[in-house]
């Protein structure tokens, strides 16, 4: 399986998680942007993500919403109302790169694309509202950063053909398997499918989390997940309509300690004794032990052989190959015995 580079880091297999901050549409002006950009770097976030659009452009006026986070609801009232202006993409650009985070964002139009250009972007999200979207696909691909397509809302064929459609113009491709709920429930959330499409296109695939909580996001990485992305916020109780949804610093550390932890649990996958366990298979494990004293020249037997703790001594496989040989010396009762001895 190949690996994706997104600025200076590597993200695919034997790497850690890359963990995305979702800050778009939980913030509207530069002070509270380089808040949110602050408070995701001391949770050890990896990246912070932006969402650039226009209401123009993303949605018909006759579009409307009806769901959990925001109620019923014009789409295209609700973009106009959160979408950012140039100068602000700028100010939150310049200011990662003080920070030393990499910052990238979903467009969800040609012009969008343009403007993020202008900015230096190094890599681009697709969201799942344009996961099967091929001539927008076909836009941002041939951009030649890497893109991070979202894959909500579709069915593995589909999937099929926006890779094929990404990777013929375009061979730094990863995928983000996700639910498109706002919120999701967890009985949706159907991790599995992280690793069946790593198996069906070998590129890294990460999960893009919209359920309440944590917890859903560090299964994600217990099941291979590469890439996780998270909606943050300063306050969940503010006012927007992904704070609700959006994990709190305290949640976002916590989250990203709970990762750092599973994949030092789940190691190389390489079967062998931990280093630890050195002193414990001699003291744990069993061998041949004698019952009594057993004196030279005595026929060792059932009699006089037990296998007990330690595993100091012949271990139990051989017990057929010692019983009906002779001691070469005296061997005291529940000593372990050896090679030597026999």
């Amino acid at each position: 399986m190949k690996t994706v580079k997104f600025g200076e880091r590597e993200v695919g297999v034997g790497c850690p998680a890359w963990v995305i901050a979702e800050i778009g549409g939980n913030f509207l002006d530069v002070e509270t942007g380089c808040r949110l950009v602050d408070l995701a770097i001391d949770c050890g976030c990896d990246a912070v993500k932006l969402q650039t659009y226009r209401a123009e452009t993303i949605a018909s006026r006759k579009a409307m919403y009806d769901m959990p986070n925001v109620g019923k609801a014009s789409q295209f009232d609700l973009f106009k109302k959160y979408e950012l202006s140039f100068e602000v993409h700028q100010a939150i650009w310049e200011y990662c790169r003080e920070r030393g985070i990499f910052i990238f964002s979903t467009p969800s139009h040609r012009d969008d694309v343009e403007l993020l250009e202008r900015l230096g972007c190094a890599a681009y999200k697709i969201g799942s509202d344009d996961a099967v979207n091929l001539p927008f696909l076909r836009e941002v691909a041939a951009r030649g950063k890497p893109v991070l397509l979202s894959t909500g809302m579709c069915t593995l064929e589909e999937v099929r053909e926006s890779v094929s459609t990404i990777l013929a113009v375009n061979s730094e491709l990863a995928l983000l398997h996700c639910v498109t709920n706002y919120p999701c429930a967890i009985e949706d959330v159907n991790l599995m499918c992280i690793r069946r499409m790593q198996e069906e296109f070998g590129i890294p695939v990460g999960f893009s989390d919209h359920t309440l909580g944590t917890i859903a996001s560090e299964a994600a990485v217990a099941a291979g997940a590469h890439i996780i992305e998270k909606h943050f916020t300063y306050d969940k109780n503010a006012d927007g309509p992904d704070h609700m949804l959006s994990l709190d610093p305290t949640e976002m550390k916590e989250m990203v300690r709970n990762i750092r932890l599973i994949e030092a649990a789940l190691g190389d996958g390489v079967k062998r004794p931990a280093l630890g366990e050195k002193t414990t298979r001699i003291n744990n494990r069993k061998s041949l032990v004698s019952t009594r004293t057993i004196e030279a020249g005595e026929i060792l037997s059932e009699d006089n052989v037990a296998i007990k703790r330690p595993g100091t001594g012949i271990p139990p496989k051989y017990i057929d190959q010692v019983l009906g040989r002779s001691a070469r010396r005296r061997i005291e009762a529940e000593e372990p015995i050896c090679w030597e001895d026999v």
